[in-house]
Order: C-alpha cells, then sequence, then structure tokens
C-alpha cells in the first residue's frame, strides 16, 4: 500500500434496519485509532444512509451507498439517483458489484453509467470487479477482469473520483480466499491497466480487495503489493469485526 492512503469500506449489502445504528455507534468510537492509517467508509442500505450520514457528523467515519441510478431523475419507480444519495449524505457509491451483475443482469456499460452518474454527483464510484469459479478453472481471471475495467471505467477516472475493487465471486462470503500470489498477480494486472489507460493518475487509483475479508486474514491481504485496502462483507455489520480489520493496516 506504499504511498497511498488506505479505504477500508464496509458493505452491509440488504443488511440493518434502525436499531442498526447502536453498531455504527461503536464503530465511530473505535475509529479514531484506524482513521489515522486509513480511510473508513460504511455502506448501508439506502434506507439508512440519510439517518447514518447524520450519526457519523464530526467523526471520521464516512457513509456510502451501494448502487444507483444512471439518471440524475425521471419515471423508474423503485430506484434512486446518485443526487438523491449525494443529498442524504453519502460520499460514495459502489457500482457494478457482482451480485448486481448476476442477480440484475447489469453489464459493463450500465456499470459505466453509474459510474459517470456518481461523478455528476460529485461522489466516488467505487467500481468492483472479479471472476467467477468457473472463468478462474479455466484460465480467464485477467482477461475477464481486463475486460470488466475496460467496459466498466469511464474516462477521466481520478484518484480522487475512483476506486477500483477486485472481489473474486467465488470468494464472497464463502469463508475461502485466493493466496496472497493470486492476489498480487491480479492486483498487479489491474495497477497495469490503470496506468496504461490513466497514465500517472492511474498509479493513485486505490484498488480493493474484498472476497471473505476477516480479522485473521486482513493483515496478510493487505500486505500485498497493490492492495490499498478492503471491501469488506460480512464482516463489516459487527463493529469490532470490521474496526480489526481497519486496523490491521501497516
Amino acid at each position: 500500500m506504499t504511498g497511498l492512503r488506505p479505504l477500508i469500506a464496509g458493505n452491509w449489502k440488504m443488511n440493518g434496519l434502525k436499531a442498526s445504528a447502536s453498531e455504527l455507534g461503536q464503530m465511530i468510537a473505535g475509529a479514531g485509532g484506524p482513521a489515522q492509517k486509513a480511510d473508513l467508509l460504511i455502506c448501508p442500505p439506502a434506507t439508512l444512509v440519510l439517518a447514518f450520514a447524520g450519526a457519523v457528523q464530526g467523526s471520521p467515519l464516512r457513509i456510502g451507498a451501494q448502487d444507483c441510478h444512471p439518471n440524475p431523475s425521471g419515471a423508474h419507480t423503485g430506484d434512486t439517483s446518485a443526487e438523491m444519495l449525494a443529498d442524504s449524505g453519502a460520499t460514495a457509491i459502489i457500482v457494478g458489484h457482482s451480485e448486481r451483475r448476476a442477480d440484475h443482469g447489469e453489464t459493463d456499460a450500465l456499470v459505466r453509467q453509474k459510474a459517470e452518474a456518481a461523478w455528476r454527483a460529485a461522489l466516488i464510484a467505487i467500481v468492483c470487479v472479479g471472476e467467477t469459479q468457473d472463468q478462474r478453472d479455466a484460465g480467464q481471471t485477467l482477461e475477464v477482469v481486463g475486460r470488466q475495467l475496460a467496459g466498466s471505467l469511464p474516462d477521466g477516472a481520478t484518484a480522487a473520483n475512483l476506486v477500483v475493487a477486485y472481489e473474486p465471486v467465488w470468494a464472497i462470503g464463502t469463508g475461502r480466499t485466493p493466496t496472497p500470489k493470486d492476489v498480487q498477480d491480479v492486483h498487479g494486472f489491474i495497477r497495469d491497466q490503470l496506468t496504461q489507460r490513466f497514465s500517472g493518475e492511474g498509479a493513485r487509483i486505490r484498488i480493493l480487495y474484498g472476497g471473505s475479508v476477516k480479522p485473521s486474514n486482513a493483515a496478510e491481504l493487505m500486505a500485498v503489493p497493490n492492495v490499498n485496502g478492503a471491501l469488506i462483507g460480512g464482516a463489516s455489520l459487527k463493529a469490532t469485526d470490521f474496526l480489526a480489520i481497519a486496523g490491521a493496516v501497516a
């Protein structure tokens, strides 16, 4: 993580009610130490963004969102625009998560539009990429990740408006993680792709690892070259686990 300030981001997925504010309160209380070394972000469901954004005022913790519609407004029942999320206090939006790609058939082109929408609302786009088990077994990991990067990242990316998250689909919520060498290979490839396309700016864009990150493996994963933090799923629902992972930043 040399030279880049790490980002530890929690993706709560479809979990969390108003009562979860107590867990957030524990995160706020314990964030001081980890925040000296890393940026801290929690992405709750959209129903909690407004309340959580208010709760973290004055703390180093920031609130993000998990998805957005490409358009700023319109006849799109059930959808939420990036502008609405920014208005609620979000500072970033996760786009292109594998669960969105699989459950909702999101294409690289749509993910790109959503990333552009995040930028339009002056928010950071956290763009997710990653291969399935079948793709890895077929030796297609770099081909798949390269295609997703090319199609999902808009032109004009900077270290200030873009974060890339590599999440091997087969590792999400399974308890399985790639070896440090596997992670290093993919993150090194992503870094090469970013620098080829965005020149010097590509060297400063943070690349997160996600997929069964937990306190027991966080230090090892975040010591891998070109791993500039973590996108955490289930472990981010518990303040003790989230803070332990954040505290593993060297």
